[in-house]
């Protein structure tokens, strides 16, 4: 972080203790992130079994969501430097100048603590227990150690994205169950395809060359890292089958994910087959694209069978 004041003592709001508006500090939480984040918590509360109050619902929801906006701002807080030189994140307000860090890092924290204390303390202590630590392995694990350490960290650190959907179903049981992990396997598996397909399209292999952090593309090349999408699409297939036996879906989830395996491979294996010029770009830009409906389409398939009534499987597991 030694860059980081030189990087912000450039602009005059930075100057002057900072002049954010609400725009600049809403957009230091993260919305687009934070709006999957809701749905997939979401998700997690109404595939768990067993009820919980609407009010209550609610309650966790919101904190769920201002925690992941928390981690959002302590990440951008902590991420200034390498910000400030990516062409993609420049215009974030730390690095322009319109919240100074010390402002990033008070606005996170405060809404960390009350997030996992509402949390906590309104729901149950557990739920609030994992929001905690997905704030603690977004910032501390992925942001901190593993995002420069290691062309690994987007596979590891994608588990702080899959864990909403686990803090929604604890918010209503208590416990953290088979079903539970089903669903941030299906968001863990996801994230390095989801992820390494944008970053092939957009080629922003320089930006993170330049900020000296270690992306699968820019450490390991390209062609590694369409073998690495290859073959975690071919593993995301029966992760996602897995709800199934753990007796949170029924058919008509079943059937539908078979389909969109099928097809989640088949741009997969396009983006692996086709290396060069104008066509390669497009099929690294469809299996970004496809992968984004996918995610969601996945799980709004379980808000559909509770909604229509389709009883789930019994369990193999659990």
């Amino acid at each position: 972080m030694s860059d980081i004041n030189a990087h912000i003592a450039e602009a005059p709001a930075a100057i002057a203790g900072g002049q954010g508006t609400v725009k600049d500090y809403f957009a230091l939480l993260k919305p687009r992130v934070m709006s999957l984040v809701i749905f997939t918590a979401f998700v997690g509360i109404i595939a768990a079994p067993g009820a919980l109050h609407p009010w209550l619902a609610f309650v966790a929801l919101l904190a769920i969501a201002v925690g992941a906006g928390a981690a959002g701002a302590l990440n951008m807080w902590y991420d200034a430097d390498i910000d400030a030189v990516m062409k993609r994140t420049s215009k974030r307000p730390v690095p322009a100048g319109s919240i100074t860090p010390a402002e990033a890092l008070g606005f996170g924290m405060v809404l960390a603590a009350g997030s996992v204390l509402v949390l906590g303390l309104m729901v149950n202590v557990l739920a609030g227990a994992l929001l905690a630590f997905t704030i603690f392995f977004y910032i501390v694990v992925y942001t901190m150690w593993l995002k420069r350490l290691t062309p690994q960290n987007i596979v590891i650190g994608g588990a702080a994205g899959a864990f909403p959907p686990m803090v929604g179903w604890v918010a209503v049981t208590g416990s953290i169950d088979l079903g539970a992990i089903a669903l941030f396997l299906i968001i863990f598996t996801w994230t390095p395809p989801h992820f390494w397909a944008l970053a092939l399209w957009k080629k922003i292999n320089a930006d993170y060359s330049n900020a000296g952090v270690p992306m699968l593309p820019v450490v390991a090349g390209t062609d590694e890292t369409r073998r690495q999408i290859l073959l975690y699409s071919l593993l995301l297939v029966p992760v996602t089958l897995f709800p199934a036996l753990t007796g949170t879906v029924g058919w008509l989830y079943l059937l539908a994910n078979i389909g969109l395996g099928v097809m989640f491979i088949w741009h997969a294996w396009r983006v692996y087959r086709i290396r060069e010029g104008q066509e390669a770009e497009i099929a690294c830009k469809k299996l970004f694209g496809f992968s984004t409906m996918w995610l969601f389409v996945v799980f709004a398939l379980i808000l559909a069978e509770r909604a229509i009534g389709i009883p789930s499987f019994a369990p193999v597991f659990g």
